[in-house]
C-alpha cells in the first residue's frame, strides 16, 4: 500500500518535521508567526485564482500541494514553540521570581514517591500579588509525620525556586530534560515551616477525577484483595501504577507484556468491543447508531478521566474515539487514515510535546506494525482449523507489534524479551475478561453489594497471572539485555525492517537492493562504531551518595574502583551500554595512581598523609576524612582538589572554603558532577 496517497498522512508527516524543526532549532516564535501567514496568505491567493479558472492547470496543482505541506510544516513549527510554557508573558519565569518569594500553588498531580521523598507537580497561580502561569516540581522529605497532598490542594509557600539538576553521571537518565518536556523547569523543596494548607480551595475535573479514584481504591482495599493483586488492578482499571513493586514491574518488563501494565491503546481497544457488543440493540432505535456513538466516545473520556488524563490514556481514547467514528461510517479498513487523523489531534490539540515521549513513539509504532503487517501475516498463511486460528491471529499480531517497538526499545531500555509471544498468547486473551469483570466488580464495590466469591476469583486469576509472568520472566537465557544502541542504529534498523517486510511479501529486485544496502549501512555504523569504541581511554571520578567510583574505560574493557560494588551497579551497567563495553571488572579503591603523567591520590577515612617525591596532581577526598586540609595542602601542594559523594557535606563546605582561601580549584561531584580527568 502506498501510504503517501493519503492526504491525511502527507499532512501528519508534514506536521510532525515542523514539530521537529521546531523542537530542534527553537526559532524565534514572531520569526514563525510572519511565516505562517505568508503561507496562509499565499495559500488563499492560489486557492482563489484555482476557483476563477475553467480548468485547473497541472502546475498550479503542484504549486498549491507545495505550498499545503509547507504550511502545514510551519503550523508544526508553531505548535510547538506555543507549546512551550516559558515563551508565554504570563509564565512565571517572565517575572521576578528569583530569591525567597510568596508562591500559591495548586497540586496537579501526584508522583510515585522516592525513598527520600514524596513528589508532586504542582501549578504556579501567584507569586506574591501578580497572577502567573507555570508548572514546577514539589518535593516533600518523606516520614510518619509528613502531610500527603492531593489534587487541588493549594498551598502557599515562602521560599525559592530550584532549577532541576543535570544528571551528574555520564549517561545517566536525564531527569532534568524529562521534565523539561512536561514544561517543568524548577523544583520547590517543602519543609514543615515554610508551607501553608488553605482550606478553600477550587475542584477542578481533575481533582473531581483524583476524588473518585480514591473512593474506588478505599473500596477495593475493604473488599480484603492482596496487596499485590490490588496494586495490579489500580494499574489495569484505574492506570495508577504507583503501588506496583519494583520486582513486579521488572518481571512484566523481562517477560514482555509491561504494557500490560499501562492503561493504553490494548485496553482502551477492548473497552470499545465490550461497547460495541453492549451497546448493540440500540442499533435498532431511530438513529441508533449516532446515539451508540455518542455514548461509546463519552463512556470513553470518562474512562480517561477517571484514570487520570495521562499521556497514554489520552492518545488512547483519542485514537479509539476516531476508531469508533470509522466504525460508525462503517469504514474500519481505512485505519491508515484514521490513524494519521488521530495524530494530527493530538499533536494540534492537545500537545505537540508528546511526540517525543516513548510511549506516544511505541504506541503509534506498534498499532502501525500492526495494520501492516498483520495482514500479510494473516495472507501468508491461514490455519485450516478453528482451533488454530484464534492462537495464530494473536500471534501475528504479537509478533506485529514487536517488529513495529524494536528498534524503540533497544534505543530507550537496550532490551528485548525473546519470550514475549508467550506472555501475549497466555495473558492477552484474558484481558477482556479482566477489564470487563473489573469493571463490574468496581460498580459492585462503590454500591457496597460486592460479593466475597467475586473477590476471592478475580484476586485468585490476577495471582496466577503474576506467577506465570515471573515464570516467564525467569527464563534469563530468552532475555536479551544491555544492548548498546544508538539513534543512527534505530532509523537503520527501521529501513531494514520496512525494506525486508516489503521483500518478503512481494519479492523483486529493487526491494532486494534496497533491503542488502540498509544491512550493509547499519552494519559498517556497527564497525565504525567498534573502531571509535576501541580507541578511546577515559578516568572519572563519579558521584554517588555514600560510595566512591572511580572509572577507567580503556577500549572495550572498563575497570571500576569502587567502594561498595552493589550500590554502584546501576552507574556502571547505564555508562557500559551507552559505550558498548564488553568487559567489566570490578577492584577495591587503592590509594593512588598514575593516569598518563599525572599523580592521583586518594585520602579517605583514615586521613594519614604521608610526604611524597612528587608533586600531586590530583588529591582525592574520600569517606569524610578527618584531615587539617591546610596542612595537607602544605605537604602535598596538590594542583586540584576533588572530593565525591561520600563526604559529610559539613565537611566538603570547609574544604571549599579552605581552597578558596588557599586559590586551589575545588571540585564537588555532588555540585558540578562526575569528573574527568585529562592527560594535558
Amino acid at each position: 500500500m502506498r501510504l503517501l496517497r493519503f492526504i491525511p498522512i502527507k499532512l501528519t508527516l508534514a506536521l510532525i518535521s515542523g514539530i521537529v524543526l521546531g523542537k530542534y532549532l527553537e526559532p524565534d516564535p514572531i520569526i514563525v508567526w510572519v511565516f505562517t501567514l505568508v503561507f496562509f496568505a499565499l495559500l488563499a491567493y492560489i486557492f482563489f485564482r484555482q476557483q476563477s479558472q475553467a480548468a485547473r492547470k497541472i502546475s498550479d496543482s503542484i504549486v498549491f500541494g507545495t505550498i499545503v505541506m509547507l504550511v502545514t510544516i510551519t503550523i508544526g513549527v508553531l505548535s510547538i514553540s506555543m507549546a512551550d510554557p516559558t515563551n508565554s508573558s504570563s509564565h512565571y519565569s517572565n517575572s521576578e521570581f528569583e530569591g525567597n518569594r510568596i508562591w500559591h500553588l495548586k497540586i496537579r498531580e501526584v508522583l510515585k514517591p522516592t525513598s527520600f521523598s514524596d513528589r508532586y507537580t504542582a501549578t504556579v497561580l501567584q507569586v506574591g500579588k501578580k497572577n502567573v502561569t507555570g508548572k514546577i516540581l514539589v518535593t516533600y522529605t518523606a516520614d510518619s509525620s509528613s502531610n500527603k497532598f492531593g489534587v487541588d490542594d493549594e498551598l502557599v509557600v515562602y521560599g525559592q525556586l530550584v532549577k532541576i539538576q543535570e544528571p551528574l553521571n555520564p549517561h545517566q537518565f536525564d531527569y532534568k530534560k524529562y521534565l523539561n518536556g512536561l514544561g517543568i523547569h524548577h523544583q520547590f523543596r517543602l519543609q514543615k515551616t515554610n508551607y501553608s494548607a488553605l482550606q478553600n480551595k477550587d475542584i477542578t475535573l481533575l481533582g473531581l477525577a483524583a476524588n473518585i479514584r480514591y473512593k474506588i481504591i478505599s473500596k477495593l482495599k475493604e473488599a480484603d484483595f492482596g496487596n499485590e493483586e490490588l496494586a495490579i488492578i489500580q494499574a489495569l482499571l484505574l492506570g495508577q501504577r504507583n503501588d506496583i513493586s519494583p520486582d513486579t514491574f521488572n518481571a512484566y518488563k523481562d517477560a514482555g507484556a509491561v504494557h500490560i501494565l499501562a492503561v493504553s491503546g490494548l485496553h482502551i481497544g477492548i473497552l470499545l468491543l465490550l461497547l460495541q457488543y453492549l451497546l448493540k440493540p440500540l442499533e435498532r432505535l431511530p438513529k441508533g447508531n449516532i446515539i451508540k456513538l455518542c455514548i461509546i466516545v463519552v463512556l470513553l473520556w470518562c474512562f480517561a478521566l477517571i484514570a487520570g488524563f495521562s499521556a497514554s490514556i489520552v492518545r488512547a481514547v483519542s485514537m479509539f474515539s476516531f476508531v469508533a467514528y470509522s466504525l460508525y461510517l462503517n469504514r474500519p479498513n481505512n485505519t491508515f487514515n484514521i490513524l494519521a487523523l488521530s495524530i494530527l489531534f493530538i499533536l494540534l490539540v492537545i500537545d505537540p510535546q508528546l511526540l517525543f515521549q516513548v510511549g506516544f513513539q511505541m504506541s503509534y509504532a506498534a498499532v502501525f506494525a500492526i495494520v501492516w503487517v498483520y495482514p500479510l501475516l494473516q495472507r501468508y498463511w491461514t490455519p485450516k482449523y478453528r482451533l488454530l486460528r484464534y492462537p495464530w491471529r494473536l500471534l501475528c499480531v504479537s509478533v506485529a507489534a514487536q517488529l513495529g517497538v524494536l528498534p524503540i526499545s533497544l534505543f530507550y531500555f537496550h532490551q528485548f524479551p525473546g519470550l514475549f509471544f508467550i506472555s501475549n498468547l497466555i495473558v492477552v486473551p484474558f484481558l477482556g475478561i479482566l477489564l470487563g469483570f473489573g469493571i463490574l466488580i468496581i460498580v459492585l464495590a462503590l454500591t457496597n453489594v460486592l460479593p466475597t466469591s467475586f473477590v476471592t476469583m478475580y484476586d485468585t486469576f490476577i495471582r496466577w497471572m503474576n506467577t506465570v509472568v515471573r515464570w516467564i520472566a525467569n527464563q534469563e537465557t530468552f532475555i536479551f539485555n544491555n544492548i548498546s544502541f544508538d539513534i543512527v542504529e534505530l532509523v537503520l534498523l527501521y529501513g531494514i525492517l520496512v525494506c525486508l517486510v516489503n521483500f518478503l511479501f512481494q519479492p523483486n529486485y529493487r526491494k532486494f537492493l534496497a533491503t542488502l544496502s540498509f544491512i550493509v549501512l547499519f552494519q559498517s555504523w556497527g564497525l565504525f562504531i567498534q573502531y571509535q569504541i576501541h580507541q578511546k581511554k577515559v578516568l572519572f571520578l563519579a558521584h554517588q551518595v555514600n560510595n566512591s567510583i572511580l572509572v577507567y574505560q580503556n577500549g572495550s574493557s572498563l575497570d571500576a574502583k569502587v567502594e561498595n560494588k552493589i550500590k554502584s551497579k546501576r552507574i556502571i551497567t547505564d555508562y557500559s551500554i551507552a559505550e558498548g563495553i564488553s568487559t567489566t571488572n570490578y577492584s577495591p579503591l587503592e590509594n593512588s595512581y598514575q593516569w598518563k603523567d599525572r599523580q592521583i591520590l586518594i585520602l579517605d577515612s583514615p586521613g594519614i598523609v604521608a610526604p611524597v617525591e612528587k608533586r600531586i596532581d590530583y588529591l582525592v577526598l574520600t569517606q569524610s576524612p578527618k584531615v587539617n586540609l591546610e596542612r595537607v595542602i602544605d605537604i602535598l601542594n596538590p594542583k586540584i582538589i576533588l572530593a565525591d559523594g561520600s563526604n559529610f557535606r559539613t565537611y566538603v563546605n570547609r574544604w571549599q572554603e579552605t581552597c578558596s582561601k588557599r586559590q586551589i580549584p575545588f571540585h564537588f561531584t555532588g555540585k558540578k558532577g562526575s569528573y574527568l580527568f585529562l592527560s594535558e
